[in-house]
């Protein structure tokens, strides 16, 4: 699982779910074969083989485009080769590639009507930018809905825009987009900073200076640490050189361009001097998402996903391997068991009526970027007929913190899209498991920000219904410590039987998940 940058079988206790829900029963599967028969099949003593290995100092950590993360996909590959599972593309080839590129923190200033600030002071980019402007184009709070734009009125074509964060609100202190106490999506910073982006960039726009003052700090402190390490940020490569600017600048930088900006509501046209002069050096890096399928019986062209991240941060300078055996080894090799057994199943005349798409994911630890890759810019299969992606992130340890039964796993964003899907997941469990469904971070207040952290997040922001799976935090979590000796492998089984349980009733019920809380 990444850190935030920005940017029961086989146990004897049961509890109740921590999170009630009241609705209708969910519809049932039609159908007289017992998964359990399958989900037995996925096992303490297979996983810990594999982990074992996937996990071992052979891989080097798995670091993105590194030799150990290519071990790790030949390896994936040889497993789905073995089970006979097909690869995803049409060509026949498991791996997609993910065209990646590592710029070096760029040096250089930035000249606001002839005053200079240094990259690092006062403002903050990433990438390169360079060239010369008269004007910016104010866009307020830069947001657009149905019945409200800061573009109205401005044409930013070609231009440099200054955003601040925030949202609208009418006279009587309610907001004006919801028109109540309520904020929208516009004022949660890891989901708003984007579709700002995109938006600006959608309207012809070159470049964003973004004002916001409350989090500028974080963006700094990410600067700083990558200035102190002399490393360099991965992104795609389609995102990094498609020469659009992103600055995050603090309140004095935003008051020279145009003062008294926190009260400025007006979009209008600043006449400003800039002259952008920030160079990087960059690097391109090959790697690769792996994906296999098991097409389904009767609706082939819906899919499930079932997703995980292949992964993990390398060696550092002192030469330690950060092994990554539960972040995220755990959830690797138990979508590997989730595979077998789905095959399993076909093999019997059992397939799935839907198809089920096993997505292991690269670039998870430098911002979710296989995941992205995969649903921004090539998804094999069309985002519009996937029904889910049940995503697992560390599923092997258990968090120091928390108290009482063992037997839990946190899920997050399983009602966030679709209640059919809430709903299936506390029933399957239920049913079959009775480990303890623990909601702790589901919390739109958590201030973790788990639900955007992890690969999950490029389907839900698509409206794709997700559950992550994640058993929290621990000592090791990133560190050289995060070893396979360290897994509980009782609860590794018993969390990969649930993912397989959960996803068997997603891909073989009639009807497919409604969404039924789609975000704008």
């Amino acid at each position: 699982m990444k850190k935030i940058l920005f940017v029961a079988l086989g146990l004897s206790l049961a509890c109740n779910s921590s999170q009630k829900t009241i609705s209708q029963q969910i519809e049932p599967v039609k159908t007289s074969v017992n998964p359990l028969v399958y989900a037995q099949s996925i096992t303490e003593a297979e996983l810990k083989e594999h982990l074992y290995t996937y996990a071992s100092d052979e891989f080097e950590g798995r670091d993105t485009g590194e030799p150990g993360q290519k071990l790790a996909v030949e390896y994936l590959k040889a497993e789905y080769v073995e089970l006979g599972i097909p690869a995803a593309q049409s060509d026949g080839n498991y791996f997609q590639n993910v065209p990646l590129v590592i710029s070096k923190l760029p040096k250089g200033s930035v000249s606001i009507n002839g005053k200079e600030y240094q990259n690092g002071e006062g403002l903050l980019t990433f990438t390169a930018a360079t060239g010369s402007y008269d004007n910016i184009v104010y866009v307020n709070y830069g947001i657009e809905e149905e019945n409200y734009s800061d573009y109205a009125g401005v044409d930013v074509k070609g231009k440099i825009v200054l955003m601040k964060a925030g949202e609208p609100m009418n006279a009587d202190g309610t907001y004006t987009l919801s028109g109540s106490n309520e904020t929208s999506v516009w004022s949660n910073m890891s989901e708003s900073i984007g579709k700002r982006m995109e938006l600006a960039s959608s309207k012809g726009a070159i470049g964003v200076m973004y004002f916001d003052e409350g989090n500028y700090g974080r963006f700094k402190n990410r600067f700083n640490f990558m200035q102190s390490k002399d490393s360099g940020s991965m992104g795609l490569k389609d995102e990094v050189q498609n020469d659009f600017y992103s600055f995050f600048i603090d309140a004095l930088v935003a008051n020279a361009i145009l003062p008294n900006i926190k009260s400025e509501n007006t979009s209008k046209n600043v006449s400003t001097k800039l002259v952008l002069n920030i160079e990087s050096d960059s690097k391109d890096v090959e790697s690769e998402n792996v994906v296999a399928v098991i097409k389904g019986s009767e609706k082939p062209d819906e899919y499930v996903i079932i997703s995980a991240h292949l992964d993990h941060v390398g060696v550092n300078t002192e030469g330690e391997i950060f092994n990554g055996a539960d972040d995220d080894g755990s959830g690797t090799v138990g979508l590997l068991e989730i595979a077998e057994a789905f095959k399993k199943a076909a093999d019997e005349g059992n397939g799935p009526k839907r198809s089920v798409v096993f997505l292991h994911v690269t670039g998870e630890e430098k911002g979710l970027l296989g995941s992205k890759y995969y649903a921004d810019y090539d998804p094999i299969f069309p985002l519009s007929q996937t029904v889910a992606d049940l995503n697992i992130d560390m599923i092997g340890r258990i968090d120091p913190n928390r108290t009482g039964n063992r037997n839990y796993i946190y899920l997050i964003g399983s009602d966030k899209l679709s209640t059919e899907l809430h709903e299936l997941s506390e029933e399957v469990n239920k049913k079959y498991m009775n480990i303890e469904l623990d909601y702790t971070f589901n919390d739109e207040n958590d201030p973790n920000r788990f639900y955007y952290r992890s690969d999950h997040y490029n389907f839900a922001k698509n409206n794709i219904p997700i559950i992550f799976y994640f058993n929290g935090t621990h000592a090791d979590y990133h560190q050289p410590g995060d070893t396979p000796d360290k897994i509980n492998y009782d609860l590794l089984e018993n969390r990969t039987r649930l993912v397989f349980l959960t996803a068997w009733e997603i891909a073989n019920r009639d009807a497919r998940l409604k969404v039924d809380k789609a975000a704008k």
